[in-house]
């Protein structure tokens, strides 16, 4: 190995096997990278593409799908139509375009240094993409903790206190993460996407056999008059409040954050796009038709999740009950990604780190506990995890979702962008996803700043309430 490789590898770049800038073929770099993992005693790169198919499966299977009918209550038919489709075909380009590069440098091990890379080897780069990672990572493991807790008020009519609830959410999550390989998290994604679907599945019966729905954020049916679907926003609806539904759109169609780990435990990296194919057809149905059913029946009553306008409580809590599997399953999902990037930092490429050793289990449990417990703080003191989300989507999607795959794009073509008319399209396209990425970064993170702002000039949660927050 190369001086520059060492020096190199302290930052977790995996350039301990680099074919690329030695001029061996990828295919040659994956095997040897592979061989070399498969000595330890702790293997990672042994997923298939179906089982990888299972974790994409049940980390984009998730709550945020019952928050698209809201969604389409406030842009309409039309545009919020338009807006699932426009995503589901750039989520599929950016990360074909992902996959490319990655089959290039092979060596890479997750998106910061996928950063790291088409920065030109940029040390800021790769430091950018770590903090963005890590807060990304950790603020969503805190949302799916208050999500938990909220499953929890629903279910058992509020009988402990929020934070009691949020503190079993916490617990439980830590115990769920302690395997260190996603091949055997790819298990647990099977169950979760399994009992994700039973809930927009009884969602949807309950709310086509009611007579009406309960409640929507104007208040209690009818107030907000008979239910009624639109083609475009009602008159009155402000700018934020479109802005803000679209960033829920894209938040649920930007995980890549997590691919470059979960194309690193795989044992052919090259089937990635299997997977991906098959990942793309679930999202597509249960992205758009879920959505459009509950926004047919819940109209201008739909909330986020839609669960909430359900007209009778049985069918809430019938249906609200099974999201606790995926709520904590997602959260392991993210709190892996997060570990395995601090792991790699602590413990580099000792011993410890890819063997059964009491250090090595000892720092990994003990990374779990401090990755949950800052979530489990971030999950009590701000407002409204919600609006939260949307900042997380104008902040860190508009990167990890078009801008750093459009660069991408780039670097893997520089010198035939304009060859022939299907490689003009391409790099034209590119130029589109990378003006949508400035958009959700410029705009998009002003209406979510906005939203917060009008949260905190209201009544605001205090912190670790004891609340109730059932929906």
């Amino acid at each position: 190995m190369s001086k520059e490789d060492k020096k190199e590898s302290g930052y977790g770049l995996g350039t301990e096997i680099d074919g690329t800038d030695s001029g061996t073929d990828s295919l040659d770099t994956i095997t040897a990278l592979i061989a070399e993992d498969h000595q330890h005693d702790i293997k990672l790169r042994t997923m298939s593409w179906h089982k990888t198919a299972c974790l994409l499966a049940g980390d984009q299977v998730c709550l945020a799908i019952m928050a698209q009918s809201w969604s389409l209550s406030v842009l309409g038919w039309v545009p919020g139509i338009i807006t699932m489709v426009l995503c589901c075909i750039l989520f599929w380009f950016t990360s074909i375009t992902m996959h490319k590069y990655i089959m290039k440098y092979p060596q890479i091990k997750d998106i910061c240094d996928f950063g790291y890379y088409i920065f030109g080897k940029s040390k800021a780069a790769y430091v950018f993409s770590a903090f963005m990672l890590l807060a990304n990572n950790i603020l969503l493991i805190g949302f799916h903790t208050l999500t938990g807790a909220k499953v929890l008020n629903t279910l058992s009519d509020h009988s402990l206190c929020t934070a009691v609830f949020s503190v079993i959410v916490t617990i439980m999550g830590i115990v769920m993460s302690m395997p260190r390989t996603l091949n055997h998290v790819s298990f647990m994604s099977m169950f979760s996407s399994a009992c994700m679907g039973i809930a927009i599945l009884l969602f949807m019966v309950f709310a086509g056999i009611e007579k009406a729905p309960l409640y929507g954020y104007n208040g209690s049916f009818p107030t907000d008059g008979p239910v009624k679907t639109y083609a475009f926003p009602l008159p009155g609806t402000t700018w934020v409040a479109c802005m803000n539904a679209v960033l829920n759109i894209t938040f649920l169609w930007v995980p890549q954050i997590l691919f470059p780990t979960f194309i690193a435990e795989m044992e052919r990296p090259q089937d990635f796009p299997k997977a991906l194919a098959v990942l793309t057809v679930i999202s597509a149905v249960l992205f758009i038709v879920p959505p459009a059913i509950g926004f047919r029946y819940l109209g201008q009553y739909a909330t986020a999740p839609a669960f909430g306008s359900l007209g009778v409580v049985s069918y809430k809590k019938a249906s609200f009950g099974f999201v606790i599997v995926p709520t904590l399953i997602i959260g392991v999902i993210y709190a892996n990604v997060t570990a395995k990037f601090i792991y790699t930092r602590v413990l580099g490429a000792s011993r410890h780190s890819h063997s059964h050793t009491v250090v090595g289990w000892s720092v990994w449990g003990g990374i779990m506990v401090g990755i949950y417990l800052i979530a489990f703080v971030f999950s009590e003191v701000v407002p409204s995890m919600g609006d939260f989300l949307s900042l997380l989507s104008a902040a860190f999607d508009s990167f990890f979702g078009f801008i750093y795959f459009a660069i991408a794009y780039w670097q893997l073509n520089r010198g035939s962008l304009f060859n022939g008319l299907g490689k003009t399209t391409m790099t034209l396209f590119n130029v589109f996803i990378f003006i949508v990425g400035l958009f959700i970064l410029g705009p998009g993170l002003y209406a979510a700043v906005e939203a917060i702002i009008t949260d905190y000039s209201g009544s605001v949660t205090p912190a670790f309430t004891c609340a109730n927050i059932a929906i």
